[in-house]
């Protein structure tokens, strides 16, 4: 795994989310989302896991954090061995630059080099977006969340290859949590 990468104009860097990046990525998300992002049950699904994964990145441009894209590691069902994408923030003065699918590709190689093999990503999205990236829509029903979701909206990547199982059952966070981000 790359722990750090730059775009065409070298000044945007790509690197592993550290503890220190937490007030950054917090107030990222804050100007991004608002405040009704914690109703929404992707976030209540976060609740119960570690704010930073080893599979969280974030992109910096000098000293500023400009983007950051978080893993959760979940379980669909009794299984453990899968991952929630998001929060996905980029700074406004930085979107549709591309930064956004740096930044999933990065955590996509990550997961892809340092997960168990049968690792999927689950996410709440728009597949016209995500589907570049590999991301498929999840047969209706096959994986619920504890909330309210578009199951349009509900996407899975497979691993790089695309043929990786599709889970089922519900998606609950695993580990604790020291602080919500």
């Amino acid at each position: 795994m790359t722990n750090q990468s730059t775009d065409d104009h070298g000044d945007i860097k790509i690197r592993l989310l550290l503890a220190d990046d937490l007030p950054a990525v917090a107030a990222l998300h804050a100007a991004a989302f608002g405040p009704g992002r914690f109703s929404r049950t992707a976030y209540r699904v976060r609740e119960g896991a570690a704010d930073v994964s080893p599979h969280c990145h974030v992109a910096t441009r000098a000293t500023e954090l400009v983007g950051a894209v978080s893993m959760t590691q979940i379980a669909v069902g009794k299984v453990a061995s899968h991952w929630l994408l998001g929060p996905l923030a980029v700074h406004s003065s930085d979107t549709n630059k591309g930064l956004g699918q740096r930044l999933i590709t990065a955590a996509l190689q990550s997961v892809t080099s340092h997960a168990t093999p049968q690792a999927t990503i689950i996410l709440v999205g728009d597949l016209a977006y995500y589907s570049r990236l590999k991301f498929e829509a999840i047969p209706h029903g096959q994986i619920t969340m504890p909330g309210p979701v578009d199951p349009a909206r509900l996407l899975i990547w497979r691993g790089p290859d695309g043929t990786r199982e599709i889970p089922s059952g519900l998606v609950h966070a695993v580990g604790p949590s020291s602080h919500r981000i």
